[in-house]
């Protein structure tokens, strides 16, 4: 491994001779400069991994050539060292990104120190994070294998989340794999969770049972529309999976406390259509079709699937006698997110506010279309860095920065989730069986019933029946269907894309977060 490149800047570097020495016997090459001149010049010949810089030379001053550093190399690391702890002095220089601040006299082991909590950080943190999860792996191992509630699915779920975004920091694909094995596991055995549970969940057959897609807003919504709360805007982010929430969290946190973070399951199946048509009208699919028969459409239907949610949220308000106002609006591109940004001091009046941002769905499908996207995005780490880029560059931050300021009340939500896909089930059907990859519905479908959860009556689940004879099969975990026709291209094309409308922990399990502001 190629030695360490120190420079080291000060007037005064000849009494610093021991610290010196002391670096080189620690395996560090170190040049020097007297000057902030000489230290620029030297820059200009020769690469260095860090910068030890005086803050108090004659001629160009410290803070002069720490900013002439940073335009020629904006990441290169630079320690500070100054005989002042004058406040203005050491806002100034953090001002200019610097690395760390010393004050002297400086001993060896803090000169040892900084370099290494710097230059080897993302180590150290990856070997932490790789060591942390080993002795967790075990632990989550057991609690997979119990006979687990939803509650405990919950906790298991925000744990392998959690591990997944630190081992974001690991450099040990190794450590990875064995944790995208056990997310695995634990998927499977959450699927047979979901097959046993979820028919009587819906049927009240049993009653302790998650909060649904259709009992969210009656559930978690409306006891926070107090008289003595101030408006309540809930921003449903359309496809937004817990992990991805996680990420965003810090940034929100700059704005807002979370009050609660919570989660809640999903219906089947975890598509928009079901799901967010579900969660707008309190009812499960059937009994909208039924009692709002103008606001349901079905699988066959020509038009868009929930352009009626507006309209079933005023019904469902007015079911339960909250006699408020309120409103709803639909973000589908830049240009209304940009005019809703506008318009929010006009919302202000308005007990409640949900707004539906669809963003998170359109990466989701813009990374199975658009092969720049794919590379963008090649896989979970990626796919959650580029909604953080989204997010720090959308309207959306705007709103939460005004919501933030006028001291609003926010929930941030969703209405399903997605799942990664690898792994092709064939399944054969006839032309009016839907196109969706994770679940269909039809009257013909021919399947292996050992590879799917069948619903064999439909009515069992809520959901409607196309035909007399229809049935809905779902994927588990990251499986998806594939017709036999042109089947290697179908598998080839779709394979390591995000879909939902499945079974799986990351479709499922949704969060439902509660912001206060700050």
């Amino acid at each position: 491994m190629d030695k360490v490149q120190i420079l080291w800047a000060d007037d005064e570097i000849s009494l610093l001779k021991p610290h010196i020495l002391f670096l080189k016997e620690k395996g560090y090459d170190v040049d020097t400069a007297t000057s902030g001149d000489e230290a620029l010049d030297q820059l200009k010949t020769k690469l260095f991994d860090i910068i030890f810089l005086d803050e108090n030379m004659p001629g160009l001053s410290g803070l002069d050539t720490l900013n002439q550093i940073k335009a020629l190399h904006p990441n290169l690391p630079v320690v500070m060292i100054t005989k002042s702890e004058e406040e203005t002095i050491m806002e100034d220089a953090i001002g200019s990104k610097i690395s760390d601040y010393l004050i002297k006299p400086v001993n060896p082991n803090q000169i040892l120190h900084s370099l290494k909590r710097i230059l080897e950080k993302k180590k150290l943190i990856s070997d932490k994070a790789t060591h942390n999860y080993q002795q967790e792996f075990r632990f989550i191992g057991m609690e997979i294998s119990n006979k687990l509630n939803f509650e405990e699915w919950v906790d298991v779920y925000r744990k392998l989340v959690y591990w997944e975004i630190e081992l974001d920091k690991s450099s040990d694909q190794g450590i990875k794999d064995v944790l995208k094995m056990q997310k695995e596991e634990a998927n499977n055995v959450f699927n047979k969770f979901i097959e046993s549970h979820y028919i009587d969940w819906l049927n009240g057959k049993d009653l302790f049972r998650p909060v649904l897609s259709h009992t969210v807003i009656r559930e978690k919504v409306f006891p926070l529309l107090t008289d003595d709360q101030p408006p309540l805007f809930v921003i449903l982010i359309d496809n937004l999976r817990y992990d991805q929430w996680k990420i965003l969290q810090p940034i929100i946190e700059e704005y807002f406390r979370v009050d609660k973070d919570e989660i809640f399951y999903s219906i089947l199946p975890t598509v928009t259509q079901y799901a967010r048509n579900a969660m707008f009208s309190g009812l499960m699919p059937t009994e909208i079709s039924k009692k709002y028969p103008n606001f349901w459409l079905n699988e066959d239907d020509e038009g868009t699937k929930n352009q009626y949610e507006g309209d079933l949220l005023s019904e469902l308000l007015k079911r339960f006698g909250k006699d408020i106002k309120h409103s709803y609006n639909k973000i589908l591109n830049l240009t209304a997110g940009k005019k809703l940004a506008e318009n929010l001091p006009n919302l202000t009046g308005n007990k409640l506010n949900f707004i539906v941002y669809n963003f998170v769905d359109m990466l989701s499908h813009a990374r199975t279309e658009m092969d720049v996207i794919r590379e963008l995005a090649d896989d979970e780490a990626a796919y959650r860095s580029i909604t953080v880029s989204w997010f720090l560059h959308s309207p959306l931050l705007d709103i939460f920065k005004y919501l933030a300021e006028k001291k609003f009340n926010v929930v941030v939500t969703t209405d399903h989730g997605s799942v990664r896909v690898n792994n092709a089930v064939k399944i054969i059907g006839d032309r009016n069986t839907n196109t969706n990859l994770r679940y269909k519905t039809g009257k013909t479908l021919n399947f292996n019933r050992k590879e799917v959860f069948e619903v064999k009556n439909p009515t069992d689940a809520f959901l409607p029946k196309g035909n007399v004879s229809s049935c809905y099969v779902f994927c588990r975990g990251t499986d998806f269907f594939a017709y036999p026709n042109n089947y290697n291209y179908y598998v080839n094309y779709y394979r390591d894309t995000f879909q939902h409308g499945g079974i799986s922990m990351e479709e499922m399990m949704i969060p439902f977060i509660t912001l206060k502001p700050k």
